[in-house]
């Protein structure tokens, strides 16, 4: 964004009620304070972001606007607000990365792979706040400071830094600049989101001694965020609710009068499908005699678990492996409130759980609804190119903010590796009232839900996480979730939310489902439709008989069914049948004892050097499994146990002697040896969909 552009951008009015100036710790705060999304902020703020997306990226129709070369190395414009010394002779250059005039703070940064240097100047100083590895401030700023003052380490991220990010807050009073010093030929990804108050806004600047200051504090909130159900502290009066639901009937689950605010719902749904149901039955929610709902999405989804249950536990929302799902986000009103349930499944549903409310002042011009709008499109076709496109999430009119996305996705490609597969290399696209480009723009979808490099891996921490990714690789059902707490996105009068969709293949019947959440006033518009049958009714089955294409991370790959490579009577074997499964078929072994074998054949047609890869069904009742071929050890030892989901994932296997092995044409022999089961596993099952052997890349 360029600092002419940003700087032009007018800033909402601040209010004069706040006369303590805005400290470190005051921010830190804010990080588990959800009752302050439900408020118009006040001071009043806006919060830009400064990336390394691709500057080819001018206008929507223009040349460029999706264009993805966004920190890579090499780009024709550096990927930079200004180039201030040209590369020398080793190519070293200087580069301005972020710049704002007035008070603000910086409230989240991300990278997934920088070089090079930076350095952080606060309120015009002549000395650097920070100076060194850009790695290591934009993914572990907490850290850097705690060092500086003598304190431990945060240690794994689940606090301050989540998956690749880093929410501790650095807030400024005059000004912010940072710098880049690095050759800008290697990799240099990176975000940088900043809070801009209103001139005038008194701002306490940082220093590293606040983290001893506010030690206190910030201890209480790294707990919570470690650890949101359990920590948080919800009080109020319980409310119970308990509704049996025909199909195609809709009833009343919850009324409530007076000005009140829902600060905890916990719901759980029992039906014959589960799975369906909770996309099939639709929550909404009716605040202050609103004639459409301001909330509306299927049950399962509006808590961020779709389809199906995905276990995870968040700030706003957590859901649990029984099926419990709690929601933290406040839902105030001044008069009454009404929840209610519709099934447009095909079967009868139960719906039980509690509200917990407590009394509430509504403010007129500050307070806010919750909104929480669903909305799918299925039978897409995803790719680059003229496939490329930018889905919208939210087109709204108004006063108000954004607080949270989650996307709930199916992926039918049939590439069995996240290069091939990944259907997020499209960035996020944020208008935020008069912008002429927008406040926000990212550098892959990945990249906004905080963590890169198309990574499969289920995680889940307080403000990001995938609870879903049913794989091989990026393939099957996947649900990501990113909520803006500290970095929440104020509006005073329209916001525009676009996410593009950039896969790296074309892939017909792509179904794309998003969930946002903002607060607004009462009078907001946007462009939401109600959800209907044919909605709920797709996306919930992969398709049957696919089979993997050796394309991708996968290109030249020879593919075995495990099914088909197993002798006829091998012991302690079945068959299963499933859509999750090439072919529709998958391979279960249950050794009897460990060190039990079961024996694979694989015919080899052209002499060369090979790697070995299994696509192994990863499940709760999983073993643990050692693999040989012709009797060389490929390793590690691998643990099938996944605590909640059944997945597919690639294991790359690698001899003593690297990860290839030199094969001459003919049949081969695969060993699989038991090696038991882990603490947390409670069977020696092994799954096998397939394997495959991928020729060596000179």
């Amino acid at each position: 964004m360029p600092t002419s552009l940003l700087l032009a951008t007018p800033l909402m009015a601040c209010s004069m009620a706040v006369t303590a100036p805005l400290t470190t710790g005051d921010l830190v705060a804010e990080m588990v304070d959800l009752d302050r999304l439900s408020r118009f902020p006040d001071p009043a703020y806006r919060t830009v972001q400064f990336s390394s997306h691709d500057r080819a990226s001018v206008a929507p129709y223009a040349p460029g606007w999706y264009a993805n070369s966004d920190g890579f190395g090499g780009e024709e414009t550096p990927n930079f607000l200004e180039v201030i010394e040209p590369p020398n002779d080793d190519g070293i250059g200087r580069y301005l990365m972020a710049e704002v005039e007035g008070p603000g703070a910086i409230v989240r940064t991300w990278s997934a792979a920088i070089a090079g240097e930076v350095a952080v100047y606060l309120d015009h100083s002549d000395e650097p706040l920070y100076q060194g590895p850009a790695e290591a401030f934009l993914m572990r700023m907490y850290d850097e400071w705690a060092r500086q003052v003598g304190l431990p380490e945060e240690g794994p991220p689940g606090g301050f830094q989540q998956a690749w990010s880093c929410y501790f807050p650095v807030p400024f009073a005059q000004a912010m600049r940072i710098e880049w010093t690095g050759r800008v030929r290697d990799i240099h990804f990176y975000h940088i989101e900043v809070r801009q108050y209103a001139a005038g806004t008194e701002v306490r600047t940082f220093s590293p001694s606040d983290l001893r200051t506010h030690q206190t504090a910030i201890e209480r909130v790294r707990t919570m965020l470690r650890s949101p159900e359990t920590q948080w502290p919800i009080q109020g009066r319980q409310a119970h609710i308990a509704v049996e639901v025909d199909p195609g009937s809709r009833a009343e689950a919850l009324k409530l009068e007076g000005s009140q605010s829902i600060v905890k719902l916990t719901l759980k749904l029992e039906a014959a499908r589960p799975d369906r149901a909770l996309r099939q039955t639709i929550l909404r929610a009716f605040f202050d005699g609103a004639p459409q709902p301001q909330v509306e999405a299927p049950l399962g989804d509006f808590f961020g678990s779709g389809p199906g249950v995905s276990p995870f536990d968040s700030a706003l929302t957590t859901v649990t492996a029984d099926g419990t799902m709690t929601c933290r986000l406040p839902m105030p009103f001044r008069r009454e409130c009404t929840v209610d349930i519709e099934n447009l499944g095909p079967e009868p549903v139960r719906v039980t759980g509690e509200a917990w409310v407590r009394d509430h002042e509504w403010a007129n011009g500050r307070s806010l609804h919750l909104h929480a709008k669903w909305r799918v499109d299925h039978g897409l076709t995803a790719g680059g190119g003229h496939h490329a496109f930018d889905v919208p999430f939210l087109t709204a009119r108004g006063r108000g903010v954004y607080v949270g996305t989650a996307v709930m996705l199916l992926n039918p490609c049939g590439v069995p590796t996240p290069g091939g597969n990944w259907w997020g290399e499209g960035d996020e696209k944020v208008w935020v009232d008069d912008d002429a480009f927008p406040s926000l723009f990212g550098t892959g979808s990945e990249d906004y839900f905080n963590y890169a490099w198309s990574d499969p891996a289920l995680f889940d921490c307080a403000y990001c996480g995938q609870p879903l990714n049913s794989g091989p690789g990026n393939r099957g059902f996947v649900s990501n979730y990113r909520w803006h707490v500290l970095d929440a996105l104020p509006f005073a009068s329209r916001i525009d939310f676009y996410m593009e969709l950039l896969h790296h293949s074309v892939t017909p019947g792509f179904t794309y489902g998003r969930l946002v959440y903002f607060y607004a006033e009462p009078g907001v518009r946007d462009a939401h439709r109600p959800i209907t049958q044919a909605d709920v009714s797709g996306g919930l089955e992969l398709p049957e008989a696919w089979e993997p294409v050796a394309a991708g991370q996968a290109r030249g790959a020879i593919f075995f069914q495990a099914e088909d490579a197993v002798a006829a009577g091998a012991a302690n074997v079945e068959v299963i049948e499933g859509s999750l499964w090439s072919r529709g078929k998958a391979l279960v072994w249950t050794p009897a004892t460990e060190g039990e074998t079961l024996r694979l054949t694989a015919r080899v047609d052209e002499p060369g050097r090979y790697q070995l890869v299994l696509t192994t069904a990863r499940q709760p009742n999983s073993g643990r499994v050692e693999v040989s071929l012709d009797g060389t050890t490929w390793g590690p030892v691998l643990d099938l146990h996944e605590p909640f989901h059944t997945k597919l994932w690639n294991d790359f296997l690698s001899t003593p002697d690297g990860p290839t092995m030199e094969l001459e044409a003919g049949e081969h022999t695969i060993t699989l040896t038991s090696r038991g089961k882990s603490a947390d596993s409670g069977s020696t099952r092994i799954g096998l969909d397939f394997f495959w052997l991928l020729p060596h890349r000179r």
